[in-house]
């Protein structure tokens, strides 16, 4: 092999990671595949979507196709540890965890990376839609991440919470892809997963009905459905002619309305406020409305969801929100802005939210995101992420 940089490419069964490995055996890497087995509890899983068995299978099948040596690591325990022990705390406690963005930064480019690393790899690759390159700055180099050029498909988002570190030591090979051509790339080259269905649901479990999956740990408990009226007095907050401070205003944008008990007329019954979710419509089992009712809030303390009528429903519109001092992460260091300072971003609660124009605002209790147009369903537990043009500078958990 002599010099020959060494990849070991995340092969996770699906086409994506197939076509990765693919492109850099082409381009003269010493490239492994390494499949990592996260889940075993399959009992919660939906019909056969993502069973691990059968994307193990396929991964071993490219890997054998395409000549390159192939094995199976098991990081169940810290997956459990790390993501499943976290999900079932969020929920618990009224929060909306994102498991995708959380898997990306403690199993695949924490736990997964140190053991690729251990066997002697220069690179880590996956197969997401997202592209990276550098900068020299000041002597030295900054790794810069960058949307995918499949914008339907960039999932630079998911990957909002890496390191420098991390990202130095990444390969995205199909960031400057579309889906069509990897596809297209997969059959060319008969390779199994060509036309295999993307996985959805949670990162590695697949398919699951969230309430089943939460059910293991939060136990079922009845409580009320309430609407409130879109008119309701609690929803006419006067914008005050003047803010004795920056900091009161930035509070101000980023309040979300508190419901106190009474208020409302209850609707319906529910079976645990913490299975719910803000801006969830599906599984509220509540008909007759004019508009279809959506979750504005669930306070999970009195076990009440709280739902209104409509998409544009005030309860589930905010112009702002807080990241605590301790959850802002910046993949560009050198582009952090201190406490007294701002700075115009593009700004994304969530992935395949279109980017929104929004402005950052460092101050001693945290970093407001403040956006110029109202945002819906802003939820404690999510990531916001915030891009100068297509690259991703930025993230934190909205409080």
């Amino acid at each position: 092999m002599g010099n020959k940089k060494r990849v070991i490419v995340g092969l996770s069964g699906g086409v994506d990671s197939s076509v990765s490995a693919y492109l850099l055996k082409e381009q003269g890497y010493d490239v492994i595949g390494l499949f990592m087995k996260n889940w075993h509890d399959d009992s919660v899983t939906i019909s056969d979507e993502c069973p691990w068995l059968d994307d193990s299978n396929d991964a071993m099948l490219v890997a054998e196709k395409l000549g390159i040596p192939f094995q199976t690591v098991d990081l169940s325990e810290q997956y459990k540890e790390r993501i499943v022990d976290y999900m079932f705390n969020e929920y618990e406690n009224g929060r909306t965890p994102n498991p995708d963005v959380l898997c990306n930064r403690e199993i695949k480019f924490d736990v997964f990376m140190k053991i690729a690393l251990s066997l002697g790899a220069d690179y880590v690759a996956t197969g997401h839609y997202c592209r990276r390159d550098s900068l020299q700055i000041n002597g030295k180099t900054q790794y810069r991440l960058l949307a995918g050029k499949d914008k339907n498909k960039d999932q630079s988002y998911f990957l909002c919470q890496l390191s420098q570190e991390q990202l130095s030591k990444t390969l995205f090979p199909i960031g400057e892809l579309q889906k069509s051509e990897v596809r297209e790339i997969a059959a060319q080259q008969n390779l199994v997963t060509a036309n295999k269905k993307d996985s959805q649901g949670l990162c590695f479990i697949g398919k699951v009905r969230l309430p089943d999956f939460l059910q293991q740990k939060l136990k079922p408990k009845k409580g009320d459905i309430v609407e409130v009226d879109a008119a309701n007095d609690i929803y006419k907050k006067e914008l005050p002619k003047s803010f004795s401070s920056k900091e009161e205003e930035l509070d101000f944008l980023a309040q979300k309305t508190i419901y106190p008990l009474g208020i409302g007329k209850k609707v319906g019954e529910h079976n645990g406020a913490h299975y719910f979710t803000k801006g969830q419509r599906k599984g509220l089992a509540v008909g007759g409305t004019p508009l279809p009712l959506f979750v504005i809030e669930t306070d999970v303390v009195n076990n009440i969801i709280y739902t209104g009528q409509g998409k544009h429903h005030p309860g589930l519109l905010r112009r702002g929100l807080l990241v605590k001092p301790n959850e802002i992460h910046w993949v560009r260091e050198d582009l952090a802005i201190k406490t007294g300072e701002s700075m115009p971003v593009k700004a994304r609660i969530r992935y395949r939210q279109t980017l929104e124009d929004a402005k950052l605002y460092q101050t001693e209790k945290g970093l407001y995101v403040i956006f110029d147009a109202p945002q819906t369903a802003i939820a404690e537990g999510q990531f916001v992420a915030w891009y100068l043009d297509d690259e991703l500078i930025g993230s934190g958990v909205i409080s």
